[in-house]
């Protein structure tokens, strides 16, 4: 960063001084010194002084005669080198600096006036719990507030059944008062680190936990909060939401906060006019990393306009009260038609597990729910074909008996689904883009023998492309392998048990077929990319297993040999669902098509387009 930053700020400084000019090259000297000494990413500023002085020892400069413009040009330069636009640079001939008093410092009767005055609290319809907080106050000012604190305001909402937390107004406060605020919504077994302040000046880092001991009762770690913010939201009323919302302990609603800065200092420019507004301290969470200021913020869960969030509070309120039932009627659709058994009832359990730790206080509506189901899904289980969607009207069943093809539309379905081409040496090439429904194959049989299989069926080895078939119906499996089988004996391809109705099927080779058999002593090779998947992932591992053909290209997509969509509850919430799992006739094994095939690639491509060419300048013989 210091070595992109530094001559763009060089850059700047080098079209605003002069040696003609009134204004001094120390003015910038001064400046550049408070940057060093003050700004809390140091880290960017690496070589700035001794860049700044041999450009003013170079004497490529301009002139600025007029003080202001010079400040407002200084504070685009600053401000656009170092991405930072809390960097501000003010010519103010008349400014008193003021320092305000702490605000345990203020008499006791003014500190009452102040707090009554910046917070107010309510009982809203159904018990529910309304704070509003327009400056967060510092740990040391709430303990010295005290009984006054909890009598007034607390102990009226403490034992409401949810909270909507208003921060939308607060614009002030004291960074000390975030801890003390979220130990309110957690448990005192076990304290937590929620923040950690760099601050330049002193070279010093702080980290911010949870209290132990608080006074008063309260709010714990279950019941629903939500936090109201807006775009005035900014500081420590920013640390609070962040913390709250990165600890899954409240859900935000609102718009996106200020992204301001967790300290800044106004310092005068030398013994000049001029000062210097600088964030001297940083905040970077421990749970995420990262940091709520400059362009971050506060993002919502639900995003909406800040006057109308009350409004979306209640509807999402309504919609997290039935949240569980949902949850739990994904886990029910998984444990009676997941494939795996074992696998389905320890993903229910991890589902109804982190609903109850308060992992889904995220989630505002069926969108977010569908997408944080399926994430939760997939990363417990290990399978990425576990999906939940939401879908308005009910999906069409993706399981309907295909329809069988008139003559008219015989034709066009080979000419679509079937590309074959002869290669020199008497080598074939046969490409399909998706397996057909037994039922249409036997239909277009007589057709397909006649326009595609006979023209290859006299090759000496045969390539079949595979790369572009994202799946479709098994059925026709066996029927497609055997032709790369003798008649005599027969061959078990692979087993297949259903969920559904618990049963293991033995999947063979077929004694009689159409047309005539390529045999199973002429070379084969399969060719595969990425999309490769469901049944033709299927055919393509069965072959490889049977040491049958050579696979060559990228790993398959790991798809399923049969899903199907299964609606939870009665709502528009739809799961989709592998209900068979394949096992080799080999080794007994299941495949692991959950991520890519089991089926090992002989040789990987990173040019898809040049497979082809590969196998047949290999002379076949990979």
């Amino acid at each position: 960063m210091a070595h992109t930053t530094v001559p763009l700020l060089l850059m700047f400084f080098l079209s605003t001084l002069s040696s003609n000019s009134s204004f001094q090259p120390a003015l910038v000297l001064e400046m550049a010194k408070i940057l060093l000494e003050n700004y809390c990413f140091p880290e960017n500023l690496v070589g700035m002084q001794e860049a700044i002085q041999q450009a003013i020892n170079s004497g490529e400069i301009l002139q600025i005669s007029d003080r202001k413009t010079l400040a407002t040009v200084l504070t685009a330069g600053v401000q656009g080198a170092l991405n930072d636009p809390r960097l501000t640079i003010s010519y103010e001939p008349n400014f008193v600096p003021v320092m305000p008093p702490t605000l345990s410092s203020l008499p006791k009767e003014q500190l009452i006036r102040l707090v009554k005055s910046s917070v107010k609290a309510d009982i809203l319809e159904n018990n529910v719990g309304y704070l509003r907080i327009d400056r967060i106050i510092g740990e040391e000012t709430a303990v010295k507030f005290g009984s006054q604190l909890m009598g007034n305001i607390w102990d009226n909402i403490a034992h409401t059944s949810s909270l909507i937390f208003d921060l939308r107004y607060s614009t002030a406060g004291e960074l000390s008062g975030v801890p003390f605020i979220i130990s309110y919504f957690s448990d005192p077994e076990s304290v937590i680190h929620i923040d950690t302040v760099y601050d330049r000046p002193s070279n010093s880092t702080r980290e911010l936990w949870t209290i132990p001991s608080i006074v008063g009762e309260r709010y714990g770690k279950k019941k629903d909060v939500i936090i109201l913010t807006s775009r005035s939201t900014t500081g420590a009323a920013e640390a609070v939401a962040y913390a709250l919302k990165n600890l899954r302990r409240a859900t935000t609603v609102g718009e996106k906060s200020a992204g301001g800065s967790v300290k800044v200092q106004k310092i005068r420019i030398a013994q000049s006019k001029f000062y210097i507004t600088v964030p001297v301290a940083r905040s970077v969470s421990p749970i995420t990393g990262q940091s709520w200021e400059v362009t971050g913020g506060v993002v919502p869960d639900a995003i909406v306009l800040a006057e109308e969030a009350v409004d979306h509070v209640h509807e999402i309120a309504e919609f997290h009260k039935g949240l569980n039932s949902l949850i739990q009627g994904a886990g029910d659709l998984l444990e009676d038609h997941y494939a795996i058994h074992e696998v389905a009832l320890k993903v229910s359990k991890v589902l109804v597990s982190k609903w109850a730790d308060g992992l889904y206080r995220s989630v505002v509506d069926f969108e977010s729910l569908a997408s944080q189901l399926t994430a939760d899904l997939q990363e417990t289980s290990g399978d990425h074909r576990l999906h939940v969607f939401h879908c308005e009207v009910e999906p069409e069943s993706l399981h309907e008996l295909s329809k069988i093809p008139t003559a008219e539309e015989v034709g066009y379905i080979i000419d679509a689904l079937f590309k074959i081409e002869l290669l020199p040496g008497n080598i074939g090439y046969l490409r399909f883009d998706m397996m057909a429904d037994i039922e249409v194959v036997k239909a277009i049989g007589p057709h397909l023998i006649k326009s595609v299989w006979s023209k290859i069926i006299n090759t000496d080895a045969l390539i079949i492309d595979m790369r572009y078939n994202s799946g479709g119906y098994s059925t026709a499996i066996p029927l497609l392998c055997s032709y790369f089988f003798d008649a005599e004996p027969l061959h078990h391809l692979y087993s297949v048990f259903d969920r559904t109705t618990t049963t293991m099927t033995e999947v063979m080779t077929i004694p009689q077929v159409r047309g005539q058999r390529y045999g199973s002593s002429k070379e084969l090779f399969i060719l595969t990319s990425h999309m490769t998947g469901s049944a033709a992932e299927v055919f393509t591992c069965t072959m490889k297993d049977l040491n049958r053909a050579t696979i060559v290209g990228e790993p398959t997509t790991g798809g399923s040999l049969s899903s199907r969509t299964y609606q939870i509850r009665d709502t528009v919430l739809y799961a989709s669902i592998p209900n068979q799992a394949v096992f080799s006739a080999i080794t007994g094994k299941m495949w692991n098509l959950a991520r890519t095939s089991n089926c090992n690639i002989t040789e990987q491509s990173k040019d898809q387009k040049g497979v082809k060419k590969q196998v047949y300048a290999g002379k076949l013989h990979i």
